[in-house]
Formats: C-alpha cells, structure tokens, sequence
C-alpha cells in the first residue's frame, strides 16, 4: 500500500511540474553526453598512505565505523558514553581502521535554534579521542574523521579562525588537509584494500537549517577519481574499494557540471559507500543500490522506489572482454547520538559484509560477524549473480563457512547453522562445528567450517538461513541474528518504509525545483484563471450554481472567483508570490563572525567573503529548501485556500440571511437562525485554521530570528508579515453582510 501511495504521489507531481522536470533534463542531457570519468592511467598518488597488514588471518581485514557522535555541552552523556564504551571496544575488535563519518560535535544551542560551533564540544572531542586511541592500543594514524554538516556552521573559511575541525580533529592534527583522503590496506597475500575518505561540506560554512546537504565540487570529484585509480595500472592483484563519507547520495548536490558521488563510485566500481548523516530515527534499514543501466526510465534519476535498482538486462554476457556490471552499495549507519551505534565493515576475500551493534544496554563482551556466506539482502545485485553464473569466482572463497569471533573471555566452541524455510517453517538441516584458524600473530579470531556449497543452489534468494553460536569459557552464548544466504548470487528483496524512501529513494537535490515550480505554478494558476474567467468570458460560478449542482468543479470555481473579487486580497497574494520569486527572502547572519551578514532567495544564500573581496552568488542550494517548501506547502498555500472560503462563507451567509429576514414566519426564520449557518460555525472554524496557520508561520519565523540573529522588521518584514496581514484583513472583511 506504502508504495502505491508513493506511486500515486509521485504521478501527481510529475503530472502537475513536468514542464520544470522536462527542462531538467534537457540541461542533464547536454551535461550528459560525456562519460563522468577523469582517470588517468599514467597519474600517481604521492604521499600514499599503505598499511601492511600483519599476522594473520590472511585475505580478511576489518574496520570499525562511526557516526554522527554530536558532543554537546548540553549533553555530556554522549562523549562519556563513548570513552567508557568505544576504547574497550577496540581494543577487543582490533580494527586495521577506525573510519568516523562526520558530525563530530553538535553546534547546537540548549533550544536547538541556534547553529554555530562551540569551541569547548571541539575541546571535547579532542580529549575523547586521545583516551579512546590510549585504550584501544592501537596507533593514532589509523583513525580518520571527516566533516559532517554539523561541523561546518558557520565556518566563513577553511583553516580560519572558526575552523575548529582543522585544529581539533584527529586528521588536522596528522596533517590530512584535502578533502578526499585515502589509505590502502595491504596483507600477506598482496591483496589490496583501498578506502578513500570524501568531505563534502560546504565550501563556506553556512548555519544551519539551511546547511544540510553535501556539494562535491568539479574539483572534489576530479581528485576523488585520482585517488580510487591509484592502482589500476600499478597492481596485479584484486583491488577492493570502500568510500566514505557522511552525505548520502539522496542529501548531495550535483557539481558545477552536474556530475555526483555516484558517478564517479560507479566508474571505479566501488565494493561500499558508507555513510551517516541521517541517524536511525528515519529508519534502520537505510541501503540502496546503485547501478549503472542506461535504459532505466528518466524517473529514476529523481526517485528510486526500493533499495534493489533491478536491472531491465536479463541477459548475462559471459565473454571474454565484456564490460564488468557497474554498481554499488550505499550503507548509511546509524548514530551515536541516540544510537549508541558502531558499525564493523569485514572483507573476506573480496566479500564486503558488516554488522551494526549498539552499546545503549551496555558493553559488548562477544561479537559475530559472519562474513560468508553473505547477507543475500544487500550483497552486490547484478555482479554476484553474473560472477556465479559465469564461473568467475574464486572456488576456495566459497568452501567453508566463515565468521569473525571477537570476545572479552575466551571462546570454546562455535557452531554453524543452517535453516531451510522452503516448508514455511525454519528447520534445521546443518549443524557444524567451526574451528578457528590458528596464529600466533593472528590480528583476530577468524572460524571456518567446510561444506558443499553446491548443494545449497536454490531459485529463492531467501530459503536458505544462517546462524552462528559462540559459546565462551564462563559457558555464555551468544547467537547472531538469523541471515538469508544465496550462493549463486540471487538478492532477497527489502522493502523501505515510506519514511526510509523519502530520505532515501528521493534525490532531492534533483526534486527541489519540480517542487518549487509545480507549487508556485499551481498557487498562481488558481489566482489567474477565475480572475481572467470573471473578466474575459461569462463563465461565472455562484453559490445558487453550486447548490443546484454540488460538484467540485463548481465548488472551487466559486471560491476562487469569490476571492478574486476581493481586490486588496487575491491583489496581496499575487504580489506576495512575485515578491518570493524575484526579491531576497531574509537578510541574517550566515557564519559565526558576526560582521559578515547575506541575503536569501530560492535559489541560496549570496554572502560575501571573509576578505570582502569575493562574492559567493547562491551557496546553499539547495539547502535552502528547508525553508522554501515548508513556507509555501504549508503557509502560503493554506492562507491562500483558507482567504477563499471565508470569503465564500459570507456568500453562503448572506443568502442565509437574506432568507431569514424575509420569512413572514417569526419561528421559522429564529429556528434557521440558530442552524450551522446562522451561527456561522464555518466561520468559527475557518478562524481556527487562520490562527493554526499564524502560530505555525511565527514558530518558523521566530526561529529563523534566533538562527541567524534578524530583526523581523528590519531584515524579512515582507516574508514576516504579510501572510498575516492578509489574513487578518480577509478575517475582518468577511465579518459582516
């Protein structure tokens, strides 16, 4: 039902904005005739960063993610609960990288109204850390941390005097001043695995609310591609990629040329893109897909309807040369901030898998993380499936049973085992002992057991469930969450909620005008036409022509012409919608020094430098959205609709009254008098929406008054006031006959 909703939606808002969604993507396809590639094979890296990875076990690395830590000085809870939980943890999991996505501090006020860094959450932060690398035990140079959002606001520059991440953070202090960094981990077996960190942030760090999406810029993206190419022409061994970040691909803007994340993530087919940003609140199943198909509908650009992109090309081309499915897997991760979450990333053998722990009800003192055979809910869609059927895999990956044990006490036994649901039920039908690989230099636990992996192909991605047990010295058990498993490549379909899809499935860098023109066409378009109908024709929609015919055509025609008669308001609301197209919405404070003040319209903030000297036309977009949309949706339009029937109110009253006064039946006439109408309870409850419509539109302006210090008067008096002027004169116009 969830997504014939979505559906339905979806084929109102391309029916009422495809004018604005068809010019798009004429623009995407000039922009789009060349291939989003900068790879240059004869470029080299320097200042590589290679880890060797020693000790066993071989052709298996792990490392650690975290997330959207927001240490606040309102919430000191949030960085003891990581000193007390992460360090140990680390020190357990013994992770070849700790790899922490963004929003490292809060910058937020008590009311969360105000959004500026707070010197002393950066002060914070810092000291955690340095405790969570001493407990750990493991060196300093193996953690990276990256921008998010939140430790951007209001920063007017880039290593300046409010750029608490340069001074604070664990990579400003290594010296890692670009914002696209990598490191490759390199083990016993020559196997090569390259992770390459992407900070999106604004180059001019607004405050929030309008600071919420990521911009990769020509350049970001150029360097981006330099480094996930370092080693294709430089290795003979396999090469796996993982990219980081914090934006989802759904919350970052296309470049100057209109080039993203994705694209160059699908040139270099990236194994995983991990990401934050948008917390557990919205839903814990936040994976997507990506595929690179030319014959996906247009559509899909804008929206993608669940995580699998299920390719239209049902045949595999199995010959030498054929060009590799291009695709990857996007795992946004839940937060600290809430969450207490952390996130460990394994790849065995080229097989990426990962498990998601929380520490709200405490320390962990056994983890699992099985790492084949794989999770058939989000393992590579088309090019696991084609590598099978090709038989392009490596055999050896695929004979046992593998899984990472990390654990406080010491483990005496672990069990595989193997459910089949093909009866409706889950019953039984493997159980093995695991033995584990033994090293004395061994940099974790790492359990196999050997099986016929052939006899568990199956059609159904999701008959075959797996299963481990760890049982440790103290005689605990712990077990890991029952996971569907398909060996021959097939994916389990996952469905999102209608919250996960719009967070996720929607590209709303792309979605924003459509928004925006569909809305502003459509407000327009029912000022103007039953004014030009009153005035050009002799179509005329009444009260009598309603009663006798109650259909809604009849009913909205004789609202909106009753509006349109009353001049000084459809007159107010038609400048009112000019005024948002063509003039500066606000006039705030964007970054922390306070000196520096800019103008908002749709289409961003236009502020100048720290220096005075350059001038940045419309950073923000589309950032500002969080603005615009909930301004028009959900004031301009109801202040609009609202006008219109309490002047048709006072139609409906007038005749009422008219009525009455000219029975000749005294009785009669009091009895009509006391009706629904006469009373004019539609009024009463038409005033009840007008105030409903004025404390949301002061809740907002009252909060963008404390986020970028304005006067209402003297930096947004049109945007401020005029919705209820308007209001307020309709209210006291319609009051009598």
């Amino acid at each position: 039902m969830e997504k014939m909703a979505a559906l339905t939606l979806i084929i109102l808002l391309f029916s009422s904005s495809s004018f604005s969604i068809s010019m798009a993507e004429k623009s995407d396809h000039v922009q789009g005739q060349q291939l989003y590639s900068f790879s240059n094979p004869n470029w080299q890296i320097q200042n590589q960063r290679v880890i060797d990875v020693k000790g066993g076990p071989d052709s298996v690395v792990w490392v650690v993610q975290l997330s959207d830590l927001h240490f606040s000085v309102h919430h000191p809870d949030r960085g003891l609960d990581f000193k007390k939980f992460v360090g140990p943890a680390l020190s357990m999991i013994n992770p070849s990288l700790v790899l922490i996505t963004g929003d490292l501090t809060d910058g937020k006020s008590k009311d969360f109204l105000t959004m500026k860094l707070n010197e002393a959450e950066w002060v914070e932060y810092r000291d955690v850390m340095e405790d969570v690398v001493k407990r750990s035990k493991l060196e300093k140079n193996v953690f990276f941390d990256l921008r998010g959002n939140h430790d951007n606001f209001g920063v007017p520059m880039a290593g300046g005097s409010f750029d608490f991440f340069s001074k604070y953070s664990i990579n400003g202090q290594l010296g890692r001043k670009k914002n696209v960094n990598s490191v490759t981990l390199q083990e016993a077996a020559e196997r090569k695995y390259l992770f390459v960190g992407v900070d999106s942030t604004l180059s001019v760090g607004l405050r929030g609310p309008t600071n919420l999406f990521g911009h990769p810029t020509d350049e970001l993206l150029t360097e981006l591609d330099m480094e996930l190419s370092q080693w294709d022409s430089q290795s003979t061994r396999p090469v796996t990629k993982v990219t980081f970040g914090h934006f989802p691909i759904s919350f970052s803007a296309l470049s100057n040329s209109r080039k993203s994340l994705k694209d160059i993530f699908l040139n270099h087919s990236v194994s995983a893109y991990i990401c934050g940003h948008l917390h557990t609140g919205f839903g814990k199943n936040l994976k997507r897909n990506h595929q690179s198909n030319h014959h996906y509908l247009s559509s899909h650009k804008f929206f993608q309807f669940n995580p699998h992109q299920v390719s239209f090309d049902g045949v595999r081309n199995c010959s030498i040369g054929a060009s590799p499915v291009k695709e990857f897997w996007e795992w946004e991760m839940g937060d600290w901030r809430k969450s207490r979450a952390m996130r460990i990333l394994a790849i065995d053998r080229g097989h990426v898998s990962y498990l998601d722990i929380d520490f709200k009800s405490g320390s962990k003192e056994t983890i699992i993380l099985p790492t084949f055979p794989l999770d058939s809910r989000f393992m590579s869609t088309s090019s696991s499936h084609q590598n099978y059927e090709c038989k392009a895999i490596v055999p050896s990956s695929y004979e046992t049973v593998r899984a990472l044990v990390f654990s406080v006490s010491p483990i005496v036994s672990v069990v595989a085992k193997i459910y089949d649901s093909r009866s409706g039920n889950l019953n039984l039908i493997m159980e093995t002992n695991m033995s584990k690989i033994v090293d004395n230099t061994s940099r974790g636990d790492l359990y196999i057991a050997p099986w016929n992996y052939r006899a568990f192909e199956d059609p159904s991605p999701d008959r075959y469930w797996l299963q481990i047990e760890a049982i440790d010295l103290k005689g605990k058990s712990t077990l890991t969450d029952l996971r569907p498993f398909s060996i021959n490549g097939l994916n389990a379909k996952i469905s999102w909620t209608w919250l996960e899809f719009k967070v996720m499935g929607c590209q709303w860098t792309l979605l924003y005008f459509p928004l925006l023109w569909s809305a502003l066409c459509f407000m327009l378009s029912i000022l103007i036409i039953p004014k030009s109908l009153l005035i050009f024709s002799n179509k005329r929609f009444t009260y009598k022509k309603f009663v006798s015919d109650k259909s809604f055509k009849n009913c909205i025609g004789w609202v909106l012409q009753e509006l349109s008669m009353v001049h000084g308001v459809w007159f107010g609301m038609l400048g009112y919608l000019f005024y948002l197209v063509l003039f500066p919405w606000l006039v705030g404070k964007v970054f922390t020094d306070d000196d520096i003040r800019g103008y908002m319209t749709y289409m961003g903030w236009a502020v100048k430098s720290v220096n005075g000297s350059e001038k940045h036309e419309y950073i923000g977009f589309p950032d500002v959205m969080v603005v615009v949309i909930p301004h028009i949706v959900f004031v301009v339009f109801p202040s609009i609709l609202v006008t219109g029937f309490l002047v048709a109110e006072k139609d409906i009253y007038r005749e009422h009254y008219l009525s009455v006064t000219g029975k000749k039946d005294d009785n009669d006439g009091e009895e009509k008098s006391k009706s629904c109408v006469g009373m004019r309870w539609i009024r009463k409850f038409l005033f009840v929406v007008c105030l409903v419509i004025l404390w949301m539109h002061f809740k907002s302006c009252m909060a963008l008054v404390k986020a970028y210090e304005m006067n209402p008067i003297l930096h947004f008096p049109v945007y401020c006031f005029i919705i209820p002027l308007l209001l307020t004169y309709v209210v006291y116009k319609t009051r009598n006959v």
